[in-house]
């Protein structure tokens, strides 16, 4: 047996991109947006949901995604709730492109890592981003899978 408790339990969850729902989602997230579109019954000829799911703001490129987000510096670990940013040095009143989820230092990664929601967050996969700081620093990070740990699955289906 080893130890273990409920933070390293949101670690593992994050490093292989298991959302909690209402934390790394909220009640404007579609299974889509989550990255769960495997989920969603589309060959159905109908299912809770499936109206909705075909309005055009669900089909919107900008609706906010759930995508990792790596720091440039590895040992900086992000604060939950910090807003994800477009540019360095934006000039209030800014739009933010979406929001910090989960963030946590993985002992097996040796770095830290994050789930956060984007705007258009699948299409954005190796841009550069900003978290704005409290002292009017910025954070670099990059857009990532949200999967950071064994993300073909090699170790699960071993």
């Amino acid at each position: 047996m080893t130890a273990y408790g409920t933070e390293t339990m949101h670690v593992l969850r994050a490093e292989k991109g298991y959302i909690i729902v209402g934390q790394d989602t909220d009640g404007t997230a579609t299974p889509d947006d989550a990255g769960l579109t495997w989920a969603i019954g589309r060959n159905k000829p109908d299912f809770v949901g499936k109206r909705s799911l075909q309005r055009p703001a669900m089909q919107s490129p900008e609706r906010r995604q759930l995508v990792g987000l790596l720091t440039a510096d590895p040992q900086r670990v992000l604060e939950e709730g910090a807003q994800v940013l477009g540019a360095a040095r934006a000039e209030a009143p800014v739009r933010p492109l979406g929001h910090v989820t989960s963030s946590y230092h993985s002992a097996a990664l040796g770095r830290s890592i994050a789930l956060a929601l984007v705007a258009g967050g699948r299409a954005r996969m190796g841009e550069t981003l900003y978290v704005p700081l409290e002292d009017g620093e910025a954070i670099p990070v990059q857009v990532a899978s949200a999967v950071f740990y064994d993300p073909k699955g090699a170790r699960l289906h071993a």
